[in-house]
């Protein structure tokens, strides 16, 4: 087996509970065979745009070459005394001395979910899987008519892309063609996980599923899948993490989207490759050597698998400035 550590990229939240920076740390192997991976315009491109943190333990392990081509991009070892790990249900409360926050508390069961907000999201739910199984504009633009809030930004949202155009877009059948449906599809998964007053998970969630969804997408891709298989890796990652989203069993919160059977076993039983995929992306870091076991099965070596990692870690970046620069719309 592979000896290249399993990368591991955990997202923290500052104070205002936002996805803020990343603690990078490394499982067991050889680190010299990180030289490709950190020396990349890739890795740059990431620890420049979010603050990257390089975990006390790898600090101790990087080789000095490593370490000083982590540090030249923008990587820093981390303040124990800065980082504060909360498994709370509810709102995590911060100690003064604490600057990110890390640990379970957006998995777990939200404390309270407006009828309103869930009911929305249940439509978010069910749009998106129109647009994935590509239903008629006719049927996606009957379920905008049933949700005010969710017709209000996808006008503003399409009108804001078209500021150049002569006329506005005033309909939703318009608005649908303008936007495309890879790009309505982007923006309803935005939607859905997007920040609310009421669930203070929101927006680690949004950084969170961003992250799974495009892991499982790439892996699809660089297993041979083709793109239809492709995009409904990208939606198992997804709805995977939709029982977390409404604090509900995963299959009751599957039921009315009526997914085709082959997407639902690979989500609810990790059947067939997608859900061999899947299960990949969802292995945690205190399980590196059933990673590195289901990563050899797959046919995806560990090298490529750290790769994938970075550019999904990337992708979201891109998810959560789309949703800021909406937000201050």
């Amino acid at each position: 087996m592979s000896d290249v550590p399993i990368l591991h990229v955990e997202l923290l939240a500052d104070r205002n509970l936002q996805p803020a920076a990343a603690l990078l740390d490394a499982g067991s192997g050889d680190l010299n065979e990180w030289s490709p991976l950190i020396d990349n315009t890739r890795f740059s491109a990431f620890a420049t745009e979010f603050p990257c943190f390089i975990a006390p333990g790898l600090m101790a392990r990087l080789p000095e070459g490593l370490l000083h081509l982590a540090t030249a991009a923008g990587c820093q070892a981390l303040n124990k005394q800065s980082l504060y790990r909360s498994e709370a249900r509810g709102k995590p409360t911060f100690p003064d001395s604490a600057l990110w926050l890390a640990g379970s508390w957006p998995f777990n069961p939200p404390v309270h979910v407006s009828s309103a907000q869930s009911a929305s999201r249940i439509l978010s739910l069910k749009l998106l899987h129109l647009v994935a199984t590509d239903a008629e504009t006719g049927e996606i633009e009957a379920l905008f008519r049933q949700d005010p809030v969710l017709a209000y930004h996808l006008i503003r949202l399409v009108n804001s892309l078209g500021v150049s155009m002569a006329r506005r877009i005033s309909s939703f059948s318009q608005a649908i063609l303008i936007l495309g449906r890879q790009q309505l599809k982007r923006w309803l998964h935005l939607m859905l996980f997007a920040a609310s007053r009421d669930d203070h998970r929101s927006a680690m969630l949004t950084a969170h599923v961003a992250v799974r969804a495009r892991t499982t997408e790439l892996a699809a891709e660089f297993v041979g899948l083709d793109r239809s298989a492709q995009e409904q890796a990208f939606m198992a990652g997804m709805f995977s993490l939709i029982g977390v989203l409404f604090g509900m069993p995963l299959a009751d919160v599957l039921v009315p989207l009526k997914l085709p059977e082959g997407l639902a076993s690979a989500v609810l039983h990790h059947d067939g490759p997608i859900g061999r995929l899947l299960k990949i992306t969802e292995l945690r870091q205190q399980e590196d050597q059933k990673l590195a076991i289901e990563l050899d099965q797959a046919g995806i070596p560990i090298s490529r698998y750290n790769e994938l990692v970075l550019s999904a870690h990337l992708w979201m970046l891109g998810v959560l400035h789309d949703k800021r620069d909406e937000a201050d719309d």
